[in-house]
Protein backbone atom coordinates (compact mmCIF):
# COMPACT_ATOMS: atom_id res chain seq x y z
CA UNK A 1 0.00 0.00 0.00
CA UNK A 2 1.53 3.27 -1.09
CA UNK A 3 -0.54 5.45 1.20
CA UNK A 4 0.91 3.87 4.34
CA UNK A 5 4.42 4.89 3.28
CA UNK A 6 5.15 8.16 5.06
CA UNK A 7 7.06 9.64 2.15
CA UNK A 8 4.10 9.05 -0.19
CA UNK A 9 1.60 11.11 1.82
CA UNK A 10 1.04 14.39 0.03
CA UNK A 11 1.02 16.41 3.23
CA UNK A 12 4.35 14.94 4.39
CA UNK A 13 7.93 15.45 3.33
CA UNK A 14 10.83 13.38 4.70
CA UNK A 15 12.46 16.67 5.68
CA UNK A 16 12.26 20.29 4.69
CA UNK A 17 12.97 20.76 1.03
CA UNK A 18 16.41 22.13 0.23
CA UNK A 19 14.70 25.11 -1.41
CA UNK A 20 13.01 25.97 1.89
CA UNK A 21 16.26 25.52 3.81
CA UNK A 22 18.10 27.83 1.42
CA UNK A 23 15.35 30.47 1.59
CA UNK A 24 15.44 30.48 5.39
CA UNK A 25 19.25 30.57 5.41
CA UNK A 26 19.46 33.46 2.94
CA UNK A 27 16.89 35.46 4.90
CA UNK A 28 18.53 34.72 8.25
CA UNK A 29 21.96 35.70 6.93
CA UNK A 30 20.58 39.02 5.72
CA UNK A 31 19.16 39.73 9.19
CA UNK A 32 22.57 38.97 10.68
CA UNK A 33 24.17 41.22 8.07
CA UNK A 34 21.87 44.10 9.00
CA UNK A 35 22.60 43.67 12.71
CA UNK A 36 26.36 43.45 12.20
CA UNK A 37 26.28 46.49 9.91
CA UNK A 38 24.47 48.48 12.60
CA UNK A 39 26.99 47.44 15.24
CA UNK A 40 30.28 47.35 13.32
CA UNK A 41 29.50 49.48 10.29
CA UNK A 42 28.48 48.36 6.81
CA UNK A 43 31.90 49.05 5.29
CA UNK A 44 33.64 46.73 7.75
CA UNK A 45 31.11 43.94 7.21
CA UNK A 46 31.44 44.27 3.43
CA UNK A 47 35.23 44.24 3.69
CA UNK A 48 35.13 40.93 5.50
CA UNK A 49 32.30 39.07 3.79
CA UNK A 50 31.49 40.65 0.39
CA UNK A 51 33.47 39.37 -2.58
CA UNK A 52 36.12 41.89 -3.59
CA UNK A 53 39.54 42.14 -5.17
CA UNK A 54 40.89 43.55 -1.90
CA UNK A 55 39.53 40.55 -0.02
CA UNK A 56 41.06 38.13 -2.50
CA UNK A 57 44.44 39.88 -2.21
CA UNK A 58 44.16 39.52 1.57
CA UNK A 59 43.57 35.77 1.20
CA UNK A 60 39.87 35.81 2.19
CA UNK A 61 38.92 32.96 -0.12
CA UNK A 62 35.86 32.25 2.01
CA UNK A 63 34.28 35.34 0.44
CA UNK A 64 33.43 33.16 -2.59
CA UNK A 65 30.86 31.53 -0.32
CA UNK A 66 29.83 34.30 2.09
CA UNK A 67 28.98 36.84 -0.62
CA UNK A 68 26.20 34.53 -1.79
CA UNK A 69 24.33 35.06 1.49
CA UNK A 70 24.61 38.86 1.61
CA UNK A 71 22.39 41.44 -0.10
CA UNK A 72 22.42 45.12 -0.89
CA UNK A 73 18.92 45.79 0.44
CA UNK A 74 15.42 44.42 0.90
CA UNK A 75 14.49 44.65 -2.78
CA UNK A 76 17.68 42.85 -3.77
CA UNK A 77 16.89 40.13 -1.23
CA UNK A 78 13.24 39.86 -2.30
CA UNK A 79 14.09 39.47 -5.99
CA UNK A 80 16.57 36.68 -5.33
CA UNK A 81 14.25 34.88 -2.92
CA UNK A 82 11.44 34.93 -5.48
CA UNK A 83 13.74 33.44 -8.12
CA UNK A 84 15.07 30.84 -5.68
CA UNK A 85 11.54 29.87 -4.62
CA UNK A 86 10.13 29.28 -8.10
CA UNK A 87 13.14 27.81 -9.88
CA UNK A 88 14.55 26.04 -6.82
CA UNK A 89 11.41 23.95 -6.39
CA UNK A 90 11.38 22.92 -10.05
CA UNK A 91 15.07 22.03 -10.13
CA UNK A 92 14.88 20.16 -6.82
CA UNK A 93 12.13 17.91 -8.20
CA UNK A 94 14.50 16.99 -11.00
CA UNK A 95 17.91 16.86 -9.29
CA UNK A 96 16.94 16.02 -5.73
CA UNK A 97 17.84 17.87 -2.53
CA UNK A 98 21.61 17.54 -2.71
CA UNK A 99 21.73 18.03 -6.46
CA UNK A 100 19.99 21.37 -6.00
CA UNK A 101 22.39 22.44 -3.24
CA UNK A 102 25.49 21.47 -5.24
CA UNK A 103 24.26 23.29 -8.32
CA UNK A 104 23.26 26.41 -6.37
CA UNK A 105 26.54 26.79 -4.51
CA UNK A 106 28.64 25.83 -7.52
CA UNK A 107 26.86 28.38 -9.72
CA UNK A 108 27.36 31.08 -7.11
CA UNK A 109 31.03 30.25 -6.65
CA UNK A 110 31.88 30.08 -10.35
CA UNK A 111 29.85 33.22 -11.01
CA UNK A 112 31.80 34.98 -8.28
CA UNK A 113 35.10 33.74 -9.68
CA UNK A 114 34.25 35.08 -13.13
CA UNK A 115 33.17 38.45 -11.74
CA UNK A 116 36.23 38.91 -9.55
CA UNK A 117 38.60 37.71 -12.29
CA UNK A 118 37.26 40.36 -14.65
CA UNK A 119 37.43 42.95 -11.86
CA UNK A 120 41.13 42.15 -11.51
CA UNK A 121 41.64 42.37 -15.28
CA UNK A 122 39.37 45.30 -16.15
CA UNK A 123 38.73 48.17 -13.78
CA UNK A 124 35.33 48.86 -15.37
CA UNK A 125 33.99 45.61 -13.91
CA UNK A 126 31.90 45.88 -10.74
CA UNK A 127 33.85 45.07 -7.56
CA UNK A 128 32.46 44.30 -4.10
CA UNK A 129 29.86 41.65 -4.99
CA UNK A 130 26.98 40.52 -2.79
CA UNK A 131 23.85 38.50 -3.50
CA UNK A 132 22.46 35.10 -4.39
CA UNK A 133 21.91 36.08 -8.02
CA UNK A 134 24.64 33.90 -9.51
CA UNK A 135 23.23 30.81 -7.79
CA UNK A 136 19.69 31.70 -8.84
CA UNK A 137 20.77 32.19 -12.44
CA UNK A 138 22.38 28.77 -12.29
CA UNK A 139 18.99 27.33 -11.34
CA UNK A 140 17.28 29.26 -14.12
CA UNK A 141 19.78 27.93 -16.65
CA UNK A 142 19.38 24.37 -15.36
CA UNK A 143 15.60 24.65 -15.64
CA UNK A 144 15.79 26.09 -19.16
CA UNK A 145 18.25 23.41 -20.25
CA UNK A 146 16.04 20.56 -19.02
CA UNK A 147 12.71 22.15 -20.07
CA UNK A 148 13.56 24.61 -22.86
CA UNK A 149 9.99 25.04 -24.11
CA UNK A 150 8.36 25.42 -20.70
CA UNK A 151 6.62 28.83 -20.55
CA UNK A 152 7.80 31.30 -17.92
CA UNK A 153 5.66 34.31 -16.99
CA UNK A 154 7.48 37.32 -15.60
CA UNK A 155 5.97 40.45 -14.07
CA UNK A 156 7.72 43.49 -15.52
CA UNK A 157 7.93 46.09 -12.75
CA UNK A 158 5.80 43.61 -10.74
CA UNK A 159 2.78 44.66 -12.84
CA UNK A 160 2.98 43.70 -16.53
CA UNK A 161 2.92 39.93 -17.20
CA UNK A 162 5.10 38.71 -20.06
CA UNK A 163 5.46 35.05 -21.05
CA UNK A 164 8.52 33.48 -22.70
CA UNK A 165 9.68 29.97 -23.39
CA UNK A 166 12.38 29.08 -20.85
CA UNK A 167 15.08 28.96 -23.53
CA UNK A 168 14.10 32.42 -24.79
CA UNK A 169 14.14 33.82 -21.27
CA UNK A 170 17.61 32.37 -20.71
CA UNK A 171 18.86 33.84 -23.99
CA UNK A 172 17.51 37.29 -23.06
CA UNK A 173 19.23 37.14 -19.68
CA UNK A 174 22.51 36.02 -21.28
CA UNK A 175 22.43 38.90 -23.79
CA UNK A 176 21.57 41.33 -21.02
CA UNK A 177 24.50 40.08 -18.94
CA UNK A 178 26.92 40.35 -21.85
CA UNK A 179 25.73 43.88 -22.53
CA UNK A 180 26.21 44.75 -18.86
CA UNK A 181 29.72 43.31 -18.87
CA UNK A 182 30.59 45.59 -21.77
CA UNK A 183 29.78 48.61 -19.61
CA UNK A 184 26.66 49.53 -21.55
CA UNK A 185 24.46 50.08 -18.50
CA UNK A 186 26.89 51.69 -16.02
CA UNK A 187 25.06 50.09 -13.10
CA UNK A 188 26.11 48.39 -9.88
CA UNK A 189 25.16 44.90 -11.03
CA UNK A 190 27.54 41.93 -11.18
CA UNK A 191 26.61 40.90 -14.72
CA UNK A 192 29.61 38.59 -15.07
CA UNK A 193 28.49 36.68 -11.96
CA UNK A 194 25.06 36.21 -13.52
CA UNK A 195 26.62 34.91 -16.73
CA UNK A 196 28.94 32.60 -14.80
CA UNK A 197 25.97 31.16 -12.94
CA UNK A 198 24.12 30.55 -16.19
CA UNK A 199 27.09 28.81 -17.79
CA UNK A 200 27.45 26.60 -14.72
CA UNK A 201 23.77 25.63 -14.80
CA UNK A 202 23.96 24.63 -18.45
CA UNK A 203 27.18 22.69 -17.92
CA UNK A 204 25.81 20.90 -14.88
CA UNK A 205 22.73 19.63 -16.70
CA UNK A 206 24.43 18.85 -20.03
CA UNK A 207 27.58 17.15 -18.77
CA UNK A 208 27.82 16.70 -15.01
CA UNK A 209 25.31 13.84 -14.78
CA UNK A 210 27.25 11.80 -17.34
CA UNK A 211 30.56 12.55 -15.60
CA UNK A 212 29.34 11.59 -12.13
CA UNK A 213 27.66 8.52 -13.55
CA UNK A 214 31.10 7.07 -14.34
CA UNK A 215 31.96 7.19 -10.65
CA UNK A 216 28.66 5.77 -9.43
CA UNK A 217 30.46 2.67 -8.12
CA UNK A 218 32.28 4.82 -5.53
CA UNK A 219 29.64 6.13 -3.13
CA UNK A 220 31.03 5.56 0.37
CA UNK A 221 28.32 7.58 2.15
CA UNK A 222 25.34 5.82 0.60
CA UNK A 223 23.97 2.93 2.59
CA UNK A 224 24.16 -0.24 0.56
CA UNK A 225 21.22 -2.62 0.70
CA UNK A 226 22.00 -6.10 1.95
CA UNK A 227 21.92 -8.65 -0.87
CA UNK A 228 19.02 -11.04 -1.09
CA UNK A 229 20.20 -14.37 0.37
CA UNK A 230 18.40 -16.21 -2.40
CA UNK A 231 20.34 -14.35 -5.06
CA UNK A 232 23.74 -15.09 -3.54
CA UNK A 233 22.92 -18.68 -2.69
CA UNK A 234 25.05 -21.40 -4.23
CA UNK A 235 21.93 -23.20 -5.46
CA UNK A 236 21.36 -23.24 -9.20
CA UNK A 237 19.43 -20.40 -10.80
CA UNK A 238 16.42 -22.59 -11.51
CA UNK A 239 16.11 -23.53 -7.85
CA UNK A 240 15.87 -20.02 -6.45
CA UNK A 241 13.80 -18.75 -9.35
CA UNK A 242 11.23 -21.42 -8.68
CA UNK A 243 11.05 -20.46 -5.00
CA UNK A 244 11.11 -16.69 -5.56
CA UNK A 245 7.69 -15.52 -6.64
CA UNK A 246 7.77 -13.15 -9.66
CA UNK A 247 7.25 -9.52 -8.71
CA UNK A 248 4.14 -9.20 -10.88
CA UNK A 249 2.43 -12.01 -8.92
CA UNK A 250 3.17 -10.66 -5.45
CA UNK A 251 0.39 -9.28 -3.24
CA UNK A 252 0.27 -5.45 -3.41
CA UNK A 253 1.78 -4.89 0.05
CA UNK A 254 4.73 -7.22 -0.56
CA UNK A 255 5.24 -5.92 -4.09
CA UNK A 256 5.50 -2.34 -2.80
CA UNK A 257 7.76 -3.29 0.11
CA UNK A 258 10.15 -5.31 -2.07
CA UNK A 259 10.10 -3.44 -5.36
CA UNK A 260 8.71 0.08 -4.89
CA UNK A 261 10.14 1.28 -1.57
CA UNK A 262 13.80 1.26 -2.74
CA UNK A 263 12.80 3.22 -5.84
CA UNK A 264 10.95 5.85 -3.81
CA UNK A 265 13.96 6.19 -1.52
CA UNK A 266 16.13 6.70 -4.59
CA UNK A 267 13.81 9.44 -5.87
CA UNK A 268 13.90 11.18 -2.49
CA UNK A 269 17.69 11.12 -2.40
CA UNK A 270 18.65 11.71 -6.03
CA UNK A 271 15.59 12.95 -7.94
CA UNK A 272 13.31 11.26 -10.43
CA UNK A 273 15.82 11.74 -13.25
CA UNK A 274 18.03 9.07 -11.67
CA UNK A 275 15.56 6.25 -12.35
CA UNK A 276 16.28 3.58 -14.93
CA UNK A 277 13.69 2.48 -17.46
CA UNK A 278 13.09 -0.72 -15.47
CA UNK A 279 12.44 1.28 -12.28
CA UNK A 280 9.95 3.49 -14.11
CA UNK A 281 8.14 0.38 -15.33
CA UNK A 282 7.95 -0.92 -11.75
CA UNK A 283 6.36 2.33 -10.59
CA UNK A 284 3.84 2.11 -13.41
CA UNK A 285 3.03 -1.48 -12.43
CA UNK A 286 2.53 -0.33 -8.83
CA UNK A 287 0.12 2.34 -10.00
CA UNK A 288 -1.93 -0.23 -11.87
CA UNK A 289 -1.99 -2.55 -8.86
CA UNK A 290 -3.31 0.22 -6.65
CA UNK A 291 -5.90 1.25 -9.24
CA UNK A 292 -7.38 -2.27 -9.23
CA UNK A 293 -7.96 -2.26 -5.47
Amino acid sequence: MLDDRTYMRTEYRPAWSMTTILLITVFACYIVQVILSAVLGGARVDAWFALSTAGMRAGRIYQLLTFQFMHAGWLHLLGNMIGLYFFGRAVEESLGRWGLLKLYLLSGTIGGLLQISLAFAFRNQFDGVVGASAGVFGLIAAFATRSPDQPITMLIFFILPVTFAAKVFLLIEAVFSLAGMSGMFHDNVAHAAHLGGMITGIFYIRWMSSITGRFEFWRPFVRKRRPDPELVSATPARAWRSRRQPAEELPPAEFISREVDPILEKISAHGIHSLTERERQILEAARHKMAKR
